[in-house]
C-alpha cells in the first residue's frame, strides 16, 4: 500500500508528495515573510508564524499516512533482520495487532475531541481547530488501513521483506 507504482495508487502517491511539497514551500516562503516583516520592515506579524506551525502540523500527519513507505519507517532493524521470514512475520503480526488495538479504542476520543474544538480558532488566521486538527483523524485511520493492510497480506500474502542496510535511505 503506498509507493510509487503504477496505476491509480502511484498517481495518488505522487498527488499527495506534490501536495507535501506544497505545504513545505506555503511554510518556507511564510518563514521567510516572518523574517522579512520582523527584521527589514520592523512590523513583526503573527499570521506568518500560525501559518508555519499549522503547515507543520499538516505535513508531519499528512506525511506519516500517506507518503512515508512501509520500508521508510523507523524500527529495531537489528532484531528484525536477523530474522527469517516466519519471525518477521510474527513481529509484523504483533506490533500491528497492538497499534490496531491503540488506535482503534483511542479512535472515539480522538473524534470527540476533534469534534468539540470547533469552538475555538487560531488567533491570526481564525482557523477553527477541529478543522486544524483533523489531520489527526485522517492520520489515525490511515494508520488503521494501513496496518490492517500489512496484517491481511502477512496472513495471506508474502512474508515481510528483509532489511537490507546497505540499501538504507533517507525516509525523504
Amino acid at each position: 500500500m503506498g509507493g510509487s507504482g503504477n496505476g491509480v495508487f502511484g498517481w495518488l502517491y505522487a498527488r499527495a508528495e506534490n501536495l507535501l511539497a506544497a505545504m513545505l514551500a506555503t511554510m518556507f516562503f511564510a518563514f521567510l515573510l516572518q523574517i522579512a516583516f520582523r527584521y527589514l520592515l520592523n512590523f513583526p506579524v503573527g499570521w506568518t508564524q500560525e501559518l508555519s506551525v499549522v503547515m507543520w502540523i499538516w505535513m508531519v500527519l499528512f506525511g506519516a499516512a500517506f507518503v512515508v513507505r512501509e520500508e521508510e519507517e523507523i524500527r529495531f532493524d537489528l532484531i528484525y533482520s536477523a530474522a527469517g521470514p516466519r519471525a518477521r512475520r510474527v513481529m509484523l503480526l504483533a506490533s500491528a495487532a497492538a497499534l490496531i488495538a491503540l488506535y482503534g479504542m483511542s479512535l472515539p476520543a480522538v473524534w470527540s475531541y476533534v469534534s468539540f474544538m470547533k469552538v475555538e480558532s487560531t488567533a491570526y488566521l481564525k482557523i477553527r481547530f477541529d478543522w486544524l486538527y483533523s489531520i489527526y483523524v485522517i492520520f489515525v485511520v490511515a494508520v488503521l488501513v494501513r496496518y490492517l493492510w500489512l496484517s491481511w497480506n502477512a496472513v495471506f500474502g508474502k512474508a515481510p521483506e528483509e532489511v537490507d542496510p546497505t540499501k538504507a535511505s533517507s525516509g525523504v
